[in-house]
């Protein structure tokens, strides 16, 4: 269904809903699961919009929510659906428990303060809560796409990380040997006898922070499982990056928490317990970021992937399981151990890292000229999309202002052309990595150098800086002729 159509319906949805009028609807980027969310502006109120093409999806999510919310969790309220597949939802909204981290962590030298340290603890109470009290009485039976986490979705987990991540690692091994530990594993796991709401995704970016107080969000993958894989999940996040101290720390916390219900559950258990859903959830992720990033080429995948094998070689050596899965683990030590990944690794910082070159320019003075003693590079003409400069309202405006960027977006071709350039541009530097090449020229030109160039350099400077441990020199030729001073890179 076409943007535009979409929000049509979810500006009727509002005005029927509030008898209001939308003074403004705008679209969130775009999120890996493929629903489209919109932020929807009237007089009196902001609310999110959401338009997802599988209705047995959104029954889920708008179900739980509202049982949720009638057991006092705190979740966003649900105010409107149609056809189970629109729906109007609780602005709660931009700050998640994801950006505070990387916040405080960035503010505090990667010391992990106490008021981060609080807000984990507020979420981990919330999540207690959605797991024992929002499980009671919940309808199971609308859960997607299994209304339990059973042996069935363990192995569908493991051979999503071997299909989408190891086999793609170039890392050899017997599949025969693998699949008799897979099943090793997912039958030792199903044993667990402490059932109750799973969460499923439970991380810190579906954390929303509101007045210092945490609201979950997109739990429509939730059904019945084992209470401590959401706990695994949350606390060894890859982009989180929680010091392991302070994991430790939070998963006594919970504990003591948990304790609180009548359970009979020991700690011994729930260590074992937590150990095995960890070691489920570690291959679980990098499925996700193989499938998301390395195939789908999604940048915030593929940066994440050195980190989550970090967690992985941090488990084999720490943890162990009361079974034989020992050909499993030696394949995994080989794959934490891979060079193929350690282009994307920033935290690996070379004397003389690749350093890329990228300019945007205008025709009328010609190609730049070439600085590296390579020589070669790309050159991308631009002049194939419909020009922002022909439009009044844009003409004294750059690619860097926000109604330009939208003008590309919407009205023209420019977001298949720039990810056809990333692609392009993605094989030459993972090649230029191997090689040790110390550098190599992009260059964006359109008829003035003002719109389209600008706003495909800078697209490329972000896009490379979020995906490769490379060096970015931006020069937008046109532009800082002008004595325009481009501070950004």
């Amino acid at each position: 269904m076409q943007q535009e159509e979409i929000t049509k319906i979810l500006s009727n949805l509002f005005t029927k809903h509030f008898n209001s009028s939308v003074t403004e609807i705008i679209p969130f980027p775009y999120t890996a699961s493929g629903r489209k969310y919109f932020r929807i502006k009237g007089d009196q109120r902001t609310v999110i919009g959401a338009y997802g093409n599988d209705p047995k999806e959104n029954i889920a999510f708008i179900t739980f929510a509202k049982h949720f919310k009638n057991k006092g969790i705190n979740v966003p309220e649900i105010f409107i659906q149609k056809d189970n597949l629109f729906y109007l939802q609780e602005d709660l909204g931009d700050k998640t428990l994801m950006k505070l981290n990387n916040n405080y962590q960035k503010a505090y030298k990667n010391v992990f303060p106490d008021e981060l340290k609080e807000l984990y603890q507020k979420t981990i109470q919330q999540l207690i809560k959605i797991q024992i009290i929002g499980g009671k009485d919940l309808d199971y039976s609308v859960a997607y796409p299994a209304d339990s986490f059973n042996q069935q979705s363990i192995l569908w987990d493991l051979n999503y990380f071997k299909y989408y991540f190891l086999n793609i690692s170039g890392i050899k091994y017997d599949e025969q040997k693998i699949e008799k530990d897979f099943q090793t594993i997912s039958h030792y796991l199903i044993q667990d006898k402490n059932q109750h709401f799973l969460f499923r995704d439970f991380q810190s970016r579906n954390v929303m922070i509101v007045n210092n107080e945490p609201f979950l969000i997109d739990f429509q993958g939730g059904r019945k499982g084992a209470i401590t894989y959401d706990l695994a999940s949350l606390l060894y996040q890859s982009k989180a990056n929680i010091p392991q101290e302070i994991r430790d720390e939070l998963q006594d916390y919970y504990f003591e928490e948990i304790s609180k219900f009548d359970l009979s559950l020991s700690y011994d258990e729930f260590n074992d317990s937590f150990n095995g859903y960890l070691f489920i959830r570690l291959l679980q992720v990098l499925g996700a970021y193989g499938k998301r990033g390395l195939i789908e080429k999604m940048p915030y995948f593929i940066q994440s992937i050195p980190l989550a094998l970090n967690n992985l070689s941090w488990w084999i050596k720490h943890k162990k399981l009361p079974i034989d899965i020992s050909y499993l683990l030696k394949t995994l030590t080989l794959l934490t151990q891979s060079e193929k990944f350690k282009p994307y690794d920033k935290s690996i910082a070379k004397e003389k890292p690749l350093v890329v070159q990228i300019k945007s320019f205008s025709y009328k003075d010609g190609y730049p000229k070439e600085e590296s003693k390579n020589g070669g590079g790309f050159v991308f003409d631009c002049r194939n999309i419909l020009n922002p400069g022909r439009y009044e309202p844009y003409k004294t405006q750059t690619g860097r202002d926000k109604p330009v960027q939208d003008f590309l977006n919407q009205k023209t071709h420019f977001p298949e052309f720039i990810q056809e350039a990333f692609a392009l541009v993605d094989k030459a530097v993972e090649n230029y990595l191997e090689r040790d090449f110390s550098s190599l020229s992009v260059n964006f030109g359109c008829t003035g150098g003002q719109h389209r160039s600008v706003y495909a350099a800078d697209s490329m400077a972000l896009h490379l800086l979020e995906k490769y441990n490379v060096k970015v020199k931006v020069n937008h030729v046109v532009q800082e002729r002008k004595n325009w001073i481009n501070e950004r890179y």
